[in-house]
Parts: C-alpha cells; structure tokens; sequence
C-alpha cells in the first residue's frame, strides 16, 4: 500500500514542479521542471541510500567487526519478518540512528549512540528503524524532500 502512496506522491508533487515550472517560464519552464522533476525522481529511487551513507561517512559492518549490533538487528528483522538489513556504522559522537533506501537492505547507527544506549534501548531504537522500513516510510520522505528540493531550486532561480 505504502509503493503506491510513494507513486501518487512522485507524481503529485511532480505535476506541481511542472505547474510551478510552467508560472514561472511558460512551456520552456515546465518543460525544464519536467526534466528536472524526472531526473530528481530518478535519482532519489535509484540512489537516496547510497548518497545518504556517503554523505554521513557510514561504514558497512560485518557480523565480525559488530556481533551484537549484528545480532539485534537480525533478531528484531526476524521478528519483523524482514530481510536482514546491510548494518552501517557512522564514526560521529551525536546519538543517531536512520534507516535509509527505497526497501529493506540499509541501517546505519553511530558511534555515539551506542556509547550511551543500553542494549534494549538501542534495540528499541533499532526496532523503530525496522518499523520505517516496513511501511516503506523511507522512501516517501525522500521523494517528498528531493521534489521540495526542487521546487525550492525553481524558486531561487525566479
């Protein structure tokens, strides 16, 4: 339910580029904010999670370098019925953790969280992760802020 709530907003929010487009520079403006729209679309589906990991420096994590990271994160995928996600490491002091990408394959958490969490905290943040991946929440906000990106470029270029 939620890939199609993600589709009628990939093309809501893309008619209102083009509509915007086309107030602010007729059919060559909606036709630039219609490349820009597609391309903006094209790249967030295709590519969010890797921009988002490369931007924040994460760093993929195996069983061996985290076990016990590796084994909340397994138990609470099981227990969500989803795949195991790839586990990302972000070296920064501030507690944070995300979920990012368009299905179920990425996670990153930092340093800092894990140094003031508990185990069943974390977990319980990890948990909250899993439930964004779920329903898809992930990729909705993504399109939703890479389009508001591009309106707000439009704008500037008013």
């Amino acid at each position: 339910m939620n890939n199609i709530k993600t589709m009628v907003l990939m093309v809501t929010l893309t008619i209102m580029l083009v509509f915007i487009g086309a107030l602010l520079g007729g059919k060559s403006g909606m036709t630039v904010a219609l490349i820009i729209a597609f391309a903006m679309n094209f790249i967030t589906y295709w590519f969010s999670d890797k921009i988002v990991l490369r931007m924040h420096g994460a760093q993929e994590v195996s069983e061996a370098e985290a076990p016990e990271l590796h084994g909340s994160v397994r138990r609470l995928a099981l227990n969500a019925n989803l795949p195991m996600p790839k586990v990302y490491l972000i070296d920064q002091e501030q507690p944070n953790a995300f979920a990012t990408g368009r299905n179920p394959e990425k996670g990153a958490v930092t340093k800092g969280i894990m140094r003031i969490l508990s185990r069943e905290e974390l977990e319980g943040v990890i948990g909250h992760e899993l439930a964004h991946i779920n329903h898809r929440d992930i990729c909705a906000g993504t399109v939703a802020a890479t389009i508001a990106g591009a309106i707000s470029y439009l704008e500037q270029m008013a």
